[in-house]
């Protein structure tokens, strides 16, 4: 099993490169048919934007890990197995039930199982991308991707137990700092594709640097943003950070930085992912406001986090853009720097 796509190589094959610059925007725009609905369906499906927010975010939550479990370790397996235009169905079906069960067991844990699912998710994603899928990608598909949701899910409660359990840390503060740490996931393994880390040749030197370097900017940042902010708040525009990432890397390709030269391409596809991360968190708070929402940050994080960047996850990695026929292609071609 090699290195993920987002991470492997920094830069994509040049059929790839020519195949992003051929078909987006117009790919992006179509796949907003799937995105929206499906977000929507999320915000405000169960009874509104407050009640959706306290019954699906916990839910969502916790099936993201089985989201990155099937779109990165299984590469869209069992899906895979069905006739085309039906896996993403197979799969998205496994993702809500398993969902419902892990939802059943964290709640059995704690009484508020939102900290604790978004570290468990915060945690897979940095065993899948930035260490690699390091120690476990010798074993089989299946078995690695198992053996990854339960490592994840120890490393995550003993995580949760020690620091907010016994009262150490505060909830919505380890939520917070979990959700920065996935931000600056998103950035240097999605946005950037891994770069410049995957550059360096020697596995052990390379899994080593990326991690600090992702950690440190996770601390560095909380630390100049809770002088200023709230941790609800901190982690509102974290996870609207993330979304941001998602729509300009992985939904749109990067597009127009994808027209340019690496360096000036990905300066652009930063300064894309941070206006648009500025608009969304405005936009979203005025429109929970505007519904009377009481608990704004919170109904905002799951509006961006959980709904609009799962529904591009899915739409991606899991349907694989199936709104169009010269769309269903591998992972690596779907996932820009």
């Amino acid at each position: 099993m090699t290195r993920p796509a987002v991470s492997a190589p920094d830069a994509l094959s040049p059929e790839a490169l020519a195949d992003a610059r051929r078909s987006q925007p117009w790919r992006g725009l179509r796949g907003l048919v799937f995105v929206l609905p499906v977000a929507a369906a999320l915000v405000v499906g169960a009874g509104g934007p407050a009640h959706s927010a306290a019954v699906l975010a916990p839910a969502v939550t916790f099936a993201l890990p089985l989201v990155a479990m099937i779109a990165f370790w299984w590469e869209d397996w069992p899906g895979s197995l069905a006739r085309p235009g039906w896996s993403g169905l197979y799969d998205t079906l496994l993702v809500i039930a398993g969902g419902a069960v892990l939802t059943w067991l964290g709640k059995s844990i704690v009484a508020s199982p939102l900290p604790l699912a978004g570290g468990i998710f915060t945690i897979m994603l940095q065993l899948t991308l930035v260490c690699e899928r390091w120690p476990l990608a010798g074993l089989r598909r299946t078995t690695s991707g198992f053996a990854a949701l339960g490592l994840c899910w120890v490393a995550g409660l003993v995580a949760f137990l020690l620091l907010v359990r016994s009262g150490v840390v505060p909830g919505e503060t380890y939520g917070a700092w979990f959700t920065v740490l996935g931000a600056w996931q998103m950035i240097w393994y999605v946005a950037l594709r891994g770069w410049p880390f995957a550059r360096i040749p020697r596995r052990p030197v390379r899994l080593l640097t990326a991690n600090v370097a992702v950690v440190a900017c996770a601390w560095g940042t909380y630390l100049v943003g809770a002088q200023v902010a709230e941790p609800s708040r901190i982690t509102a525009v974290a996870g609207a950070c993330i979304a941001s990432v998602l729509v300009v890397s992985m939904l749109f390709e990067a597009w127009p930085a994808v027209l340019l030269t690496p360096l000036p391409g990905r300066t652009l596809a930063l300064v894309a992912v941070a206006v648009l991360t500025v608009v969304l968190s405005w936009l979203f708070r005025v429109v929970a406001e505007a519904a009377g929402v009481s608990q704004v940050d919170g109904w905002v994080t799951h509006a961006l986090l959980n709904s609009l960047s799962l529904a591009v996850i899915l739409h991606v990695a899991v349907w694989r853009r199936v709104l169009g026929p010269a769309l269903r292609r591998p992972q690596h071609a779907e996932v820009r720097r």
